[in-house]
């Protein structure tokens, strides 16, 4: 060893307030590593990411190993530089390690896997052949078998798991660990109060339909949940304290509407992208981003700036059906979240020119679950008050 000097490798000082966990290092001790290289995998409820090489050398000390917690700055391991190997970085990566799966490796022939790739594939049977590597040199990562395994087009391998009398035991993934963890979390330390109100779509549609072909020729799916954070945002108005947290000595109310909505990743569970100062955007804006955090979503591509800061919550739990929820389980540290249930045709009582008529109108059920530390009912209702008035006084136009 020759003149070296060492590079410190570190948890990135912004996290979520979400627990982070080391998912698997992709560089073992010894491992010649470039500027910028992928050298391991954390992984939150919310997003798994990739610490890169923050300089060029051998990897020499490894101090938090798979599994291990990881707090914002902690010290994952050191490079040295300038430290001289009998291996040069080719026959390194030549020597990567494999899995034997009873198959040829995928990504193109590469049957280098790291550690957290072979738990995924043995867990979820997957052909490591079927699966296009997304990672340095077409490497397969964790982030290439989940986004796999959530399209429903997984080729299997035999399967290893076993099945008595009918019962079949699925073993947790973290992400699913840390949701349970953060919904008991909530449900303890908040007193949750739902209420309810009912909200007539009719604005909405109409204004979709009029304009759905004008938003598309400027790449944004005009959908209905990018009016419901229109109208979000409009209702913090009538009860700014809605976008708060709660402290044990003070409340902290924002100026930003950093507004969260739920998106789901089949049998993963679900993911809270995060739309930031939606007060300053239009309704063009709010779709265009909104439709890109989706598709980062459900493409397994979401950074931890994605699901940062995120300062109230929309679940638009509809759109699989549901016509009410109660309590939709406050995403802490906030105050409140929006739930949006099944649109269905009702036969409603209207007031037309003084008269009351029966008419037949697209009507939803909203709800605001509140974190009553924070809240109380008046602030509540004058919140979903705004939010209802929103959405059906919408403008044509």
């Amino acid at each position: 060893m020759i003149g070296t000097t060492m590079i410190e490798v570190r948890v990135p000082d912004e996290q979520e307030g979400t627990r982070a966990v080391v998912r698997a290092w992709l560089k073992q001790v010894g491992d010649a590593v470039a500027l910028d290289d992928p050298l391991v995998e954390l992984e939150t409820d919310k997003v798994t990411q990739e610490v890169s090489s923050p300089g060029a050398g051998v990897l020499c000390e490894i101090l938090l190993e798979s599994d291990a917690e990881a707090e914002p700055g902690a010290l994952l391991g050191r490079i040295s530089v300038g430290q001289v190997t009998g291996k040069s970085e080719e026959k390194l990566i030549a020597e990567g390690p494999s899995i034997a799966l009873g198959m040829d490796g995928g990504g193109g022939g590469d049957a280098r896997f790291s550690p957290s790739v072979k738990r995924a594939l043995r867990l979820h049977e997957v052909d490591p052949a079927a699966i296009a590597g997304t990672g340095r040199g077409g490497r397969i990562t964790r982030a290439d078998v989940d986004a796999f395994v959530a399209s429903g087009s997984a080729a299997k391998v035999a399967p290893q798991a076993s099945a008595v009398g009918g019962v079949t035991s699925v073993p947790h993934d973290r992400m699913r660990l840390s949701i349970a963890g953060n919904m008991l979390n909530s449900v303890t330390v908040a007193p949750h109060v739902t209420a309810v109100f009912e909200c007539d779509l009719s604005a909405i549609i109409a204004h979709r339909k009029a304009h759905r072909a004008a938003y598309d020729k400027d790449g944004a799916n005009l959908t209905f949940t990018a009016y419901f954070i229109a109208a979000a945002t409009a209702a913090m108005r009538a009860a700014p304290a809605v976008n708060s947290r709660w402290h044990d000595d003070r409340i902290e109310q924002f100026e930003d509407v950093n507004i969260g909505v739920g998106t789901a990743l089949g049998d993963k569970g679900l993911i809270v992208p995060v739309i930031a100062r939606c007060q300053t955007q239009s309704l063009l804006g709010i779709a265009l981003r909104l439709g890109e955090l989706t598709a980062k979503a459900r493409g397994n591509r979401l950074t931890g700036a994605d699901v940062r800061g995120g300062t109230f919550t929309i679940s638009n739990h509809g759109v699989s059906g549901s016509l009410f929820a109660s309590p939709i389980i406050i995403n802490q540290p906030q105050s409140a979240i929006l739930g949006i249930g099944k649109t269905e045709k009702r036969v409603v009582v209207c007031e037309v020119d003084g008269q009351d008529t029966i008419q037949i109108r697209p009507m939803a059920y909203v709800s605001l679950t509140i974190d009553h530390r924070v809240l109380d009912g008046h602030q509540t209702n004058a919140w979903l008050s705004a939010f209802v008035d929103a959405i059906e006084s919408w403008p044509i136009n």
